[in-house]
């Protein structure tokens, strides 16, 4: 989201972003930004009163043009970074989870941007995203607008790959020659930190005795991080980093990134890794994997096998890796190649005069 904001301010036009919360880097003074109210018990609760908040607020604002990172009703475009929640919900949950409130208010958000009579554009990372939509929802094909991958080279342009590598082990006070795991995301489950946990386990004992994984991400509050850790026999060796503003030294700095999803709609961590030359293990669900398999990294076919997980990690990081980073960079290199700049916030410039047009 901030890297298209950023991109909006080049192309000529003032962004204001609406968030419940703000964490990470300062906003630059380009960029006004304001942080809402987010009251209310449970999950559901909060989100509700935060996009009513962010409503009223637009409302206030006379905005040309509202792009939404949360489904939510009246928005003219539509970012969609999260898998179908109809979809998620039938094939991950019982019946009885249909008569929930948490149900109820997540669909209805869901159809006010997908269902048959909105008009709000969507940005779609992925194509396969477009058929699974259309199946809930029937949206016309004419409001989806598919994007390649970005490449973020900024991120990690003047970084050196042996001072990150110190500065990580330094930062969490590791050795010196340590093998480090890293995972990036949000959501324990969802991203497969459980699965990238028991490979670390599973590691034969001289291996593990001198390799950490690191959490990078804020985790649910009920995820079982720790608990397993512990029932697992390496509470020692796993980090529950948190959210940080240095995740692209740490990329830099790490061995592996375990990416072992049951659910992700594309997965620009991948691409970051990619561009970080950081050897990848992923599953094939994630909707970015075929550049992972493109780049010479460890995809993990359906149905998901711990067991084939576990012998990844170990190979990964028993081997230098050298020839998975030069077939990661001869890559990224043709994904810039194909990619145009700012080519979001275009197409969101696009979008914005052809409703002014109407």
């Amino acid at each position: 989201m901030l890297r298209i904001a950023h991109d909006l301010v080049a192309l000529g036009h003032k962004v204001t972003i609406f968030t419940g919360e703000w964490r990470g880097e300062t906003l630059p003074k380009d960029l006004d930004y304001r942080v809402l109210p987010t009251q209310g018990f449970a999950n559901h609760q909060r989100h509700k009163n935060l996009i009513a908040a962010m409503q009223n607020a637009v409302k206030a604002g006379n905005f040309d043009f509202v792009v939404g990172f949360n489904r939510m009703p009246y928005l003219d475009a539509y970012y969609a970074a999260d898998p179908c929640f109809l979809a998620r919900a039938k094939e991950t949950r019982g019946w009885w989870y249909r008569f929930t409130p948490r149900y109820k208010f997540f669909a209805e958000s869901e159809a006010a941007v997908f269902n048959v009579h909105a008009s709000t554009k969507i940005l779609l990372l992925t194509q396969r995203d477009e058929v699974v939509f259309q199946q809930y929802y029937k949206t016309p094909a004419n409001r989806f607008h598919i994007l390649l991958p970005n490449v973020p080279l900024d991120k990690f342009a003047g970084l050196n790959q042996a001072e990150c590598r110190d500065y990580l082990r330094h930062e969490f006070a590791l050795p010196a020659n340590s093998k480090i795991v890293i995972t990036v995301g949000s959501a324990y489950l969802r991203k497969g930190v459980d699965r990238a946990m028991l490979a670390l386990a599973s590691l034969p004992s001289e291996l593990k005795e001198n390799t950490w994984l690191i959490a990078i991400g804020e985790l649910e509050s009920a995820s079982t991080f720790k608990q397993d850790a512990l029932r697992l026999g390496v509470a020692g060796r796993c980090i529950e980093a948190g959210g940080r503003p240095d995740v692209a030294k740490m990329m830099m700095g790490a061995d592996v990134l375990a990416h072992p999803a049951r659910s992700e709609l594309a997965g620009i961590v991948l691409i970051e890794a990619l561009v970080a030359q950081l050897p990848v293990i992923v599953t094939d669900v994630c909707g970015y994997a075929n550049h992972i398999q493109a780049a010479d990294g460890v995809v993990l076919p359906t149905p998901y096998s711990q067991d084939a997980m576990n012998s990844a990690l170990a190979k990964l990081l028993n081997e230098e890796n050298a020839k998975r980073k030069l077939v990661a960079k001869a890559y990224v290199q043709t994904l810039v190649k194909n990619t145009l700049p700012h080519a979001e916030a275009t197409i969101l410039v696009d979008l914005a005069q052809q409703k002014q047009q109407q």
